[in-house]
């Protein structure tokens, strides 16, 4: 890695992103590939393309019922009641009966474990009065999380034309969920699940290799092909992935853990800079001090091809030199980290401490200075 100092330009604060690699294509439609940590797209196609979601959909049902269950307005104890619409449901089944009550925790299972259609209606009964209404809820919750392309029509994902999402709307739900409720995300890597006598297999195929597989979900109607949205933890990287499209179940199994295992091998993240840290000294004019030290304000762990790490450059970027007055955490510059096969990141570079502009006499003598002798303060 290299470092190396520019100016005077002032460079343009970019966004923090990584460019999606294109090297491997195990098969499906769309799919998506993150790096949980930094956030960066290791790998995309089709991702924002509308697909329909299938039993994916479940992710955001049991979303829906965490989000009660930590704001407490909600208890795994509760029970909601089983209708005759809910017991009916084709499709995958917890095998609920009708006019049961059933608990909270055991259709958290019936949904994440043994993909109950029946399970789904149920909890959108139960907390809003019907599926339609909780469908209408489920889309609400779908933009304030920043699933703008998704439309929810029911809560399993039975097929319906207006019933959309995108894997990359897919895997923003999957991020949310591991973020949001680590209290209750390990009901996504449990394997089997017992309800009236009657033993079921998670489908998540993931979750049997041994690859560091601890959810989330799959999907499957003749529409949508096989679908996955998984997440693997290996060391400390977390990969969130879905690929749906695929033509068969073993498509999907055999592709899904190809595409974590090129994840993890072609990519590493690297921790460059801590908050607070001092990257240079700036040169400043006209100041009671010559530089100031110049920080990044937050911590940095970029994701960038194992490859390219040699490559990688540093580059301070900001007008030298500095005008004072100068105010401490004041944006002078910014830091940017370039390597092959990304894109450019950057940090705003801020100015560690305060530096006063000097007194009519100094600003003089500055000046004078300056023009003799070509220095700065």
């Amino acid at each position: 890695m290299s470092f190396e100092r520019i100016a005077p330009v002032l460079a343009v604060l970019l966004t923090l992103a990584a460019g999606p690699a294109k090297a491997i294509d195990t098969g499906e439609r769309q799919s998506i590939l993150i790096d949980y940590e930094t956030g960066n797209i290791l790998y995309s196609k089709a991702a924002d393309e509308v697909m329909y979601p299938a039993s994916m959909t479940k992710m955001m049902t049991v979303y829906m019922l965490f989000e009660r269950l930590k704001n407490g307005s909600l208890s795994l104890e509760d029970t909601f009641g089983v209708s005759e619409e809910a017991w009916r449901k084709g499709g995958s089944k917890m095998f609920v009966k009708v006019n049961d009550r059933v608990k909270v925790e055991d259709l958290i299972r019936g949904i994440v474990v043994q993909s109950g259609n029946d399970a789904t209606i149920v909890v959108a009964e139960g907390l809003a009065g019907s599926e339609a209404a909780f469908a209408e809820q489920m889309t609400r919750k779908a933009r304030e999380l920043g699933m703008n392309q998704s439309i929810f029509r029911n809560a399993s994902g039975w097929p319906d034309p207006e019933h959309v999402t995108t894997a990359a709307d897919l895997a923003t739900l999957a991020i949310a969920t591991i973020r949001d409720f680590p209290d209750y995300y390990h009901y996504y890597y449990e394997l089997s699940y017992t309800y009236n006598e009657i033993k079921q297999s998670n489908r998540n195929p993931m979750l049997y290799k041994d690859i560091g597989a601890d959810g989330l979900k799959t999907g499957h109607t003749e529409a949508s092909g096989y679908g996955l949205t998984a997440s693997a933890v290996r060391g400390n990287r977390r990969l969130v992935m879905v690929a749906n499209g695929y033509e068969s179940v073993n498509a999907r199994a055999t592709g899904g853990e190809r595409l974590l295992d090129w994840g993890f091998r072609e990519f590493e993240n690297y921790a460059l800079f801590k908050e607070g840290e001092k990257i240079i000294d700036a040169q400043v004019w006209l100041g009671d001090e010559k530089t100031v030290p110049a920080i990044v304000g937050k911590s940095l762990v970029v994701t960038i091809p194992r490859k390219s790490r040699a490559q990688m450059k540093v580059t301070a970027k900001y007008q030298e030199p500095l005008p004072a007055p100068i105010a401490a955490g004041a944006q002078i510059g910014t830091v940017e980290i370039t390597a092959p096969g990304t894109e450019p990141v950057s940090l705003p570079l801020l100015a560690a401490t305060d530096v006063q502009q000097l007194g009519p006499v100094g600003r003089l003598g500055a000046a004078f200075q300056h023009l003799v002798w070509g220095g700065g303060n």
